[in-house]
């Protein structure tokens, strides 16, 4: 067996034994989300930084180390086939990541954040911060000392971020952000001074959680959901989890506002139908995901607000909700309805935020988590630093922790670097959308008749089949033809809202 040879086979069974655990581990977490006894969390998390640790051992192991060190050589990496060399690309990047942190680190912060996410629960349920803020400065401190030990050029929040996104940083998001900035607030002063408000009445009536569950379950196949590949539950945050391509999973949680429960599964459809796109050859591979988390949202993001919340979508469906509910909704038109759902109102909440000012939500949280990392603010700091943004940015104040810095899991998973992917996603898909409209004629047409498919054979051809195959900047060139740019988002909301707020 040669030096190359002896070096794929290794390579190859770490991989498997890598992708069996991680399957393991992401059932593990669906359960806990979804299923698992309130008692049995702690012992649980203990288990879960076991198999955490595992995975880490694998991946920053002696054999792992000399494997990628023969096939990361110049001559003998571009000799790979394109496949192999993505698996190489990948998991080099997650090697020299994982190398720098010490295994004792990685395992107490496995544990740590496990049980956070519990903490953060019971502080969010009794809206007391005081609860969560010891736990929360621990993570802070820890992501800190990653960043060290990653390095980075200019800010430190390079580090995290490169996680996440591949390729961008600080620099690029700030100019990117500076300008959905700009035009968004000038789009929502006009907004507010439109004469011609949409309907604030209809969403107040009482939607049954059985009626809105069996209306969302009909909404799977439509969207192409395999359903024979995945199931929807119920968790306190919506989210999706592949197990791996044919056990794709989706949640979300019925309230009493039925466009919260019916978006929040849209989305996590897109997200779910990226998943299960995915070329089949690429399975047990660590190349069967996403090409980053930006690349993923913008799949949520587009079947979410570029098909869910548009009118020739509803043109189809509405009828149907109307059957489902016919008190609520019979003396409410389409265009009603349409309007309804695009409603613009600066809000509290960045998961029930309209389409327009969510980026705002993301571009707060962007904010913080740099300053967080910079060392400027600490975690006491956040209540106080979150309400003052909120006035400067969407002119609300919060008045209770459940509805400021409390409201969003991420921070106790410890996910900074995390939410600017999701205006990320908005940008791609917006490129994307445009893009689809010019290579596919008719598409109103095809969403006015209920036919999704050919939109989900086009993100799967151009997007969802190639998994990490590509980084993100190659994917959004090569379905595209050029590099992100923030113009197509701005013109979107323009388009959108001129015609909604008729100004």
């Amino acid at each position: 067996m040669t030096t190359l040879e002896k070096a794929l086979t290794t390579f190859k069974q770490q991989e498997q034994k890598i992708n069996h655990f991680s399957d393991i581990l992401s059932l593990v977490h669906w359960d806990q989300a979804t299923k698992a006894p309130k008692k049995g969390s702690e012992t649980m998390a203990d288990a879960i930084g076991s198999l955490s640790s595992e995975i880490f051992a694998l991946i920053t192991s002696n054999e792992m180390e000399e494997a990628l060190r023969v096939l990361s050589e110049p001559k003998t990496y571009e000799g790979l086939d394109e496949v192999t060399k993505a698996c190489v690309r990948v998991r080099k990047r997650s090697f020299d990541r994982f190398k720098k942190i010490p295994p004792e680190m990685y395992n107490a912060f496995v544990i740590l954040t496990t049980n956070a996410q519990n903490i953060w629960a019971e502080a969010k349920r009794k809206n007391d911060y005081s609860l969560f803020e010891p736990t929360l400065q621990k993570i802070i401190e820890m992501n800190r000392k990653f960043t060290q030990l990653y390095g980075y050029k200019d800010h430190p929040y390079d580090a995290l971020l490169d996680a996440f996104e591949p390729g961008y940083t600080v620099e690029i998001l700030d100019t990117i952000f500076s300008e959905v900035r700009k035009e968004t607030i000038a789009l929502l002063e006009k907004i507010n001074n439109a004469p011609n408000k949409p309907r604030n009445d209809i969403f107040a009536r009482a939607f049954d959680y059985g009626k809105q569950k069996e209306f969302c379950l009909s909404l799977l196949p439509l969207l192409c959901f395999d359903t024979e590949a995945g199931r929807l539950d119920e968790s306190a945050h919506p989210f999706e989890t592949a197990i791996n391509g044919r056990d794709v999973r989706i949640t979300t949680r019925y309230e009493d506002d039925p466009r919260s429960t019916i978006f929040s599964v849209i989305h996590e459809t897109g997200h779910a139908l990226y998943e299960q796109g995915v070329n089949p050859a690429f399975e047990g591979l660590n190349i069967r995901g996403g090409a980053s988390m930006g690349i993923h949202e913008s799949q949520s993001r587009f079947l979410e607000n570029f098909v869910g919340r548009s009118r020739p979508f509803w043109t189809f469906m509405y009828p149907k909700l109307q059957n489902v509910f016919p008190q609520q909704l019979e003396d409410v038109s389409l265009d009603e309805f349409y309007r309804a759902i695009n409603v613009v109102k600066p809000s509290l909440i960045r998961t029930e935020a309209d389409e327009l000012t969510y980026n705002l939500h993301i571009m707060i949280r962007y904010e913080i988590e740099k300053e967080l990392m910079a060392g400027t603010l600490e975690g006491k700091d956040l209540p106080r630093v979150w309400n003052e943004k909120m006035k400067e940015y969407l002119g609300v104040v919060p008045t209770t922790d459940a509805e400021s810095a409390l409201q969003d899991i991420h921070w106790a998973g410890g996910d900074f670097g995390y939410f600017p992917t999701y205006s990320l996603g908005n940008l791609f898909a917006a490129q994307l959308y445009y893009t689809i409209k010019e290579q596919m004629p008719g598409f109103n047409e095809k969403l006015s008749r209920g036919e999704i498919s050919n939109i989900r054979g086009w993100l799967k051809q151009n997007i969802h089949q190639y998994g990490m195959l590509y980084t993100p900047s190659e994917l959004i060139v090569k379905a595209t033809g050029e590099e992100l740019q923030a113009k197509y988002l701005v013109k979107y909301f323009n388009e959108k809202y001129s015609d909604i707020y008729q100004l």
